[in-house]
């Protein structure tokens, strides 16, 4: 970097035999000689740019910061939440059928395998409460046709070990087996089949009708209700008894189900298809034998081989056609599992469950990774960023009971997904960053290119006049040359009009000067000439009490105000007045009586009857309010009286001076008090320079007052506005 003061221009290459004491030589003549114009513009804009450039990068470093602590606090808000959504569902009697069941993979493949369901039995006997149990269980497998079915066993084996089915399918009415008829194939029936230990228990159950076996549905359609009465599968001859211990019962709806909620229909309909629902209890053997044996401290239940249990139902029609439903149909949908529970965790999230007492976790789920790509600078930039409690390790804890015994669920969660999952939108943001800094580096060239060095040649040029000047001391401006930096952009036209300009100020200059100083030696020569014969009359009446007296005084501070000024606004400006505490009652009193003295004829006043002091110059406030009534005199009708009135207002007194007349233009109501505006034809050649009105307001205000003007009904009000004073 160049040293203060000096150019950073890289100017002309130099050429053979140069010479650092014969630079100047060499030096083209259009060219500007470096070390004439300070670093400071140029050093502020590329500073002002970098700072740009680190503003951006700080702006998203600190984006990234403030993001992953957000990110932290909404992923530990997150982790608790899908803790509380997993233990809901453990602790909902479908989670607890998951964890009686932690080895059902949830794939309902065929044949059937039974469930431990979160009750200790089955009252199978009941339709409304059999429904009840497998639904709120969820045990239910789903199959294509829209039938289910639930194979289960209950939690308690002292509720005697049996196997429950449940479920419910589509058929037509349904055909009941008459008792005493050998031939089941006439009726509509349940065949059930269960392996297990190398054994293979069949029964067949038709369907018998109920004496009472007519009921009303909901919609008031009647239905069917009658048992499942079970015998073991094989050839029926005279004497074959059912087995005792299995329990069957069978429900038809009375409404088709492709009827309309509330519509009934008889179960006579030979097309109609009806839903109906089925609950067994089937004995099983060797769970009974468990339970009769000796030592029952070494019953195990749930049996330990539950899992290689196969269970297949089938519901058969009347004759030998194909069964209305069979569980083996493949493509059903099992009920829910652990596994299912992987579904909320997010990627390096872990669910472990273990069975408290036990050595193992029942289960170990981890969250799936999603494999978003993220740019590895940008991952391990974001693992530098400080975090507050980001280093703590997330890991929560809770406990299931369930009527088989208590399971730790411990969530352990993974602040990696965080970092991932900003380090994949950082990735996708830092294009955009990229390109504000390429747009701030463009910015950045341009501005030098187009702008800067243009700049810094025309300031130099102006330096070299100001240095021309100074030299002159008053003499006019120095000639610069800016042709060559003249062109159709703004800097082009700046360079022209700055040229033309300073021709434009120079010769106003030079006139100006003249004219000031014929002014100044007017003035002087007036202030000269009227003091001797003020001077002389004032002699001749030398009594203050004299209304003349009064008049030469005023006349005689005029022309010392005046005296050795540069100009007349000068002199106004500079005056500086005497203020003390003046009765402005007696003194408007005063000027109403003497008006028709200097030739303004029916002033009138009304006197409030009580002093009212402010604080004022006599001399000063006469002037002022008489080049006002001076201007009413000469815009008021004919005939019409200039009204004065007087009002207290608070901390200050205003006056108001109103005539007659004409209004003033809008736009005129503040240009009236400048300097040299006069509506007076002829102003300036006969006397009428327009600065009454301007010596008002600048006496006014060194008297801390205010005088505006405002158009009223039929004529024009002036206000004067002067700080009250304390009564002494």
């Amino acid at each position: 970097m160049s040293a203060p003061g000096r150019s950073t221009t890289a100017g002309p290459p130099r050429p053979a035999g140069f010479w650092p004491w014969r630079w100047r030589a060499h030096w083209p003549a259009h060219w500007p000689l470096p070390g004439r114009v300070p670093l400071r513009l140029r050093l502020f804009f590329r500073g002002v740019f970098l700072l740009l450039a680190l503003a951006t990068l700080a702006m998203a470093v600190g984006v990234l910061q403030e993001e992953k602590q957000l990110g932290h606090r909404h992923y530990q808000l997150t982790l608790r939440k899908t803790q509380a959504q997993i233990l809901a569902r453990l602790r909902h009697p479908t989670g607890q059928l998951a964890l009686l069941n932690p080895r059902a993979s949830g794939d309902a493949g065929a044949p059937l395998r039974p469930l431990v369901l979160p009750f200790s039995a089955i009252d199978f006997d009941d339709k409304t409460k059999v429904q009840q149990a497998v639904e709120m269980a969820g045990c239910l497998v789903q199959y294509p046709d829209g039938a289910n079915l639930c194979v289960a066993v209950g939690n308690n084996p002292f509720a005697g070990g049996f196997l429950y089915l449940a479920g419910s399918f589509a058929s037509g009415a349904l055909a009941p087996h008459e008792p005493g008829d050998l031939d089941f194939g006439t009726a509509h029936r349940v065949r059930v089949s269960v392996a297990m230990r190398g054994q293979t228990y069949r029964w067949i159950a038709p369907f018998e009708l109920l004496a009472e076996g007519a009921t009303v549905g909901p919609s008031g359609a009647p239905g069917l209700r009658g048992r499942l009465t079970g015998y073991v599968d094989g050839p029926i001859v005279h004497g074959t008894r059912s087995v005792r211990d299995f329990r069957g019962w069978l429900w038809q709806d009375g409404r088709c189900l492709d009827d309309k909620p509330g519509a009934a229909q008889a179960i006579t309909s030979a097309d109609c298809a009806k839903r109906s629902f089925l609950s067994l209890r089937l004995p099983i053997e060797i769970f009974r034998d468990a339970l009769f044996q000796a030592d029952r401290s070494r019953l195990v239940w749930p049996p330990p081989d539950l899992a290689q249990i196969r269970v297949r139902l089938q519901v058969l029609p009347p004759g030998e056609g194909a069964p209305i439903f069979d569980s083996d149909t493949p493509g059903a949908e099992p009920p829910f599992a652990l596994a299912d529970l992987a579904e909320p965790l997010l990627p390096g999230e872990r669910l472990r469950i273990r069975r408290q007492g036990a050595r193992e976790d029942l289960i170990v789920l981890t969250g799936r990774d999603t494999g978003v790509p993220a740019s590895p600078w940008l991952d391990r930039l974001i693992r530098r960023l400080p975090v507050e409690g980001y280093d703590t390790p997330l890991m929560l804890r809770e406990t299931v009971a369930t009527p088989l015994g208590r399971y730790d669920v411990v969530l352990e969660g993974d602040v990696r997904s965080v970092n991932k999952a900003l380090a994949a939108v950082a990735t996708r943001v830092s294009g955009f960053v990229g390109a504000m800094l390429a747009a701030v580096l463009l910015a950045w060239v341009l501005l030098e290119l187009r702008i800067i060095r243009r700049i810094t040649l025309l300031t130099r040029r102006a330096a070299s006049v100001s240095s021309g000047v100074a030299a002159a001391a008053g003499g006019g401006l120095a000639h610069m040359d800016l042709t060559d930096l003249r062109g159709s952009d703004e800097l082009g036209v700046l360079a022209q009009g700055l040229q033309d300009l300073l021709q434009r100020v120079n010769e106003d200059l030079r006139r100006e000067q003249i004219r000031t100083a014929q002014e100044k030696d007017q003035w002087h020569a007036v202030g000269h000439e009227i003091m001797s014969p003020l001077q002389s009359l004032l002699a001749l009446h030398p009594d203050a009490d004299d209304p003349s007296h009064r008049y030469l005084s005023r006349m005689q501070q005029a022309v010392r105000v005046l005296y050795g000024q540069a100009s007349p606004s000068e002199a106004f400006e500079s005056t500086t007045l005497r203020l003390g505490v003046l009765d402005l009652a007696l003194f408007l009193a005063h000027v109403a009586a003497n008006a028709d003295a200097v030739g303004i004829a029916d002033v009138r006043f009304e006197p409030p009857g009580h002093p009212v002091p402010v604080r004022a110059d006599e001399y000063s406030l006469e002037d002022v309010v008489t080049h006002v009534l001076r201007n009413a005199e000469r815009h008021r009708r004919p005939g019409t009286p200039i009204m004065l009135s007087l009002a207290v207002q608070g901390t200050q007194v205003r006056v108001e001076v109103h005539n007659q007349g004409e209004p003033i233009p809008d736009g005129m109501l503040e240009r009236i008090f400048e300097y040299g505006v006069s509506d007076q034809p002829g102003a300036g050649a006969e006397g009428h320079r327009g600065q009454g009105l301007f010596v008002a307001r600048t006496y006014m205000a060194k008297m801390g007052g205010t005088i505006t003007a405002h158009n009223t009904a039929g004529g024009v009000s002036f206000a004067l506005v002067l700080p009250r004073a304390a009564a002494g």
